[in-house]
């Protein structure tokens, strides 16, 4: 396929750093593209671009699009060529992308667009991530000492619900003072110390909560047999399960469950409610230097991998440098092989064992990041994502 490269030069919005890039324009782009609901800025800027996450360099390239993020279903995005540069125009239009006469094309036509029937488009699919955006937590080993637990429920209920009572220990709070209620979802645990992360599950019989925490003990030290337990935990990583409100203060504190999403269970865990919110205007860019060990470390709701718009963890956080709208392109790394041919004629010893290449797989882009570890959603890619892929450039795709 032939590729049209145009070189230029643009501000990276997050970054404030001027950044040289080559963007590949797609042979096959439409010349005009009405936007309907349930589009994104990057589904968008993938009908025009061979590399999607490039997108800031071309809406930035036109100052009649203050905002890429608020562009609405109706509005019609036109591919143009200024002193050579490709920039994306774009003409208000209806409500419901109505006009169009074929596939993501329109003939432009006056009308008037009325704002208040739809809200402005993502960059990405945002129902993807509310879950990590709004009830994920990553809490460090010091973080973990001392919380607050639930002790037990009303009539020492397994679990309670919305509008019943449970009881903390260790809470420090006012009548009145709401609180979230969070539990150990997963452990990120080195093997050694300064050694690889890996996904540690709890199991339901390890023991929950300690009266003391020891600050230099793992957090769970009651594991069945063959289960290993951490080691060197390096983050736990928190779900929330519901909201209370303090009724009573004590060294027993009563508390009243507001909301819901599954049942309080004792040795839950009580948290401040997380009042820093996020920033849902989440534009692609590259860092400049992927380091060499950074990689995927766990895949959500499968073992076996996953594809577009789901969940990965990895490696790297804002200590390494790591932000919301980083992309990252996903290796599997290439595994070693008998070479049994060369082996027969006498070519290469038997000891030999060569590396397969490593291999291409997807797009990703963090949408949340924490101390060491950070969230991403994969976004389109020729294979699947599992658990230890490799993390480069974006650009690095061969």
């Amino acid at each position: 396929m032939i590729r049209k490269i145009i070189h230029f030069t643009f501000a990276v919005l997050l970054t404030g750093v001027a950044a040289a890039q080559d963007v590949s324009v797609r042979s096959d782009h439409p010349d005009e593209y009405v936007v309907v609901k349930g589009d994104t800025l990057w589904g968008i800027s993938g009908r025009f671009l061979e590399k999607p996450w490039q997108w800031p360099a071309i809406w930035q390239a036109n100052p009649q699009i203050e905002n890429p993020h608020l562009i609405y279903p109706g509005d019609v995005v036109s591919l143009v060529y200024i002193d050579g540069v490709p920039q994306l125009r774009l003409s208000r239009g209806g409500v419901d992308g109505s006009r169009a006469n074929a596939p993501g094309t329109v003939r432009l036509s006056p009308t008037v667009r009325i704002v208040e029937k739809d809200d402005p488009i993502n960059a990405i699919p945002l129902e993807a991530l509310q879950p990590f955006l709004r009830d994920i937590r990553l809490l460090s080993p010091s973080e973990m000492v001392g919380l607050p637990y639930i002790l037990t429920n009303e009539e020492e209920h397994i679990s309670g619900t919305v509008s019943d009572k449970t009881y903390a220990r260790g809470l420090n709070a006012k009548v009145g003072d709401e609180f979230a209620i969070m539990r150990v979802n997963s452990i990120y645990d080195q093997l050694k110390e300064g050694g690889e992360i890996r996904r540690v599950l709890p199991q339901e019989n390890w023991k929950k909560v300690p009266a003391v925490m020891d600050p230099n003990g793992p957090l769970f030290d009651q594991p069945l047999p063959g289960n290993r337990r951490p080691k060197h935990p390096v983050a736990y990583e928190m779900i929330e399960v519901s909201r209370v409100r303090v009724l009573r203060t004590g060294e027993i504190s009563t508390l009243e469950i507001t909301a819901d999403r599954t049942s309080v269970r004792d040795g839950d865990y009580i948290l401040p409610l997380d009042s820093s919110g996020y920033d849902s205007n989440f534009i692609p860019h590259a860092m400049q230097t992927v380091p060499a060990d950074f990689r995927v470390l766990a895949t959500k709701d499968s073992l076996y991998g996953v594809s577009d718009y789901q969940i990965v963890s990895i490696t790297g956080g804002t200590r390494q440098g790591v932000e919301s709208g980083h992309v990252f392109s996903v290796f599997r790394p290439g595994t070693r092989v008998d070479d049994r041919t060369g082996y027969r004629y006498g070519s290469f010893a038997k000891e030999s064992r060569p590396q397969l290449p490593d291999e291409f797989h997807a797009l990703i882009m963090v949408f949340r990041a924490f101390d060491d570890i950070s969230y991403a959603l994969v976004l389109g890619g020729d294979n699947t994502v599992r658990a230890f892929d490799l993390l480069r450039h974006p650009d690095a795709r061969l």
